[in-house]
């Protein structure tokens, strides 16, 4: 097997998104994409390699969510960007499609949460206390998690009101006016300094 030249930014899931300098990765050959198994781990990457990572319609798909956030901390270089879009639980974006196996909210990131040097909000206080990460040193710094109400142009004018307080909204008004998506931007907090190679093996 030959070595390749990784690209340094990684579409997991990329399905027909097929990005031109991106190291696209899916189970499935849709024809010029590397493959491999997503619910294998370790991913066949080195630590600390990426500098940007998107998820776009892929985590609600793979069972195991710690081990999927645990891995796409591990392959991504300290302080890279990480984008997830999912659908939210409650829409028919989710629960109408059978292959769905992981339910996302608007907290979702919660328990991975680099919250230090930022005061928590009153209804935050509980991550003070316990996080339900099973051991984990996955951390991202959560820099946005918004609502997408709609793909419909006349109802994009909902992303501003129901974005002011998405936890908030979520939790007292989402099962009357429900949100079609969840997007995140994740920072990956670790230690500076742990850069991979750019080298790795087999992927095709």
């Amino acid at each position: 097997m030959n070595e390749v030249q990784l690209p340094r930014r990684l579409n997991v899931g990329c399905g027909l998104d097929i990005r031109p300098g991106w190291l696209n990765f899916d189970s499935v050959d849709y024809g010029g994409n590397s493959l491999g198994d997503l619910n294998r781990y370790p991913w066949p990457f080195p630590e600390s390699h990426f500098e940007e990572i998107l998820c776009s319609h892929i985590l609600e798909h793979l069972p195991n969510f710690n081990a999927v956030v645990t891995e796409l901390w591990r392959v991504a270089q300290p302080g890279a960007l990480i984008v997830v879009r999912v659908p939210f639980f409650l829409s028919t974006k989710y629960y109408s499609e059978p292959d769905h196996r992981t339910p996302f909210g608007i907290r979702s990131f919660d328990n991975y949460e680099d919250f230090s040097g930022r005061k928590l909000r009153f209804y935050e206080q509980w991550k003070l206390g316990h996080r339900t990460n099973y051991g984990s040193p996955a951390r991202f710094v959560v820099e946005s998690k918004q609502f997408h109400f709609s793909n419909f142009a006349a109802l994009r004018w909902l992303n501003g009101i129901i974005n002011l307080e998405p936890v908030i909204y979520e939790r007292f008004f989402a099962t009357w006016l429900t949100p079609e998506e969840v997007f995140f931007r994740l920072r990956v907090s670790k230690p500076k300094g742990s850069i991979g190679s750019s080298k790795h093996v087999d992927v095709s």
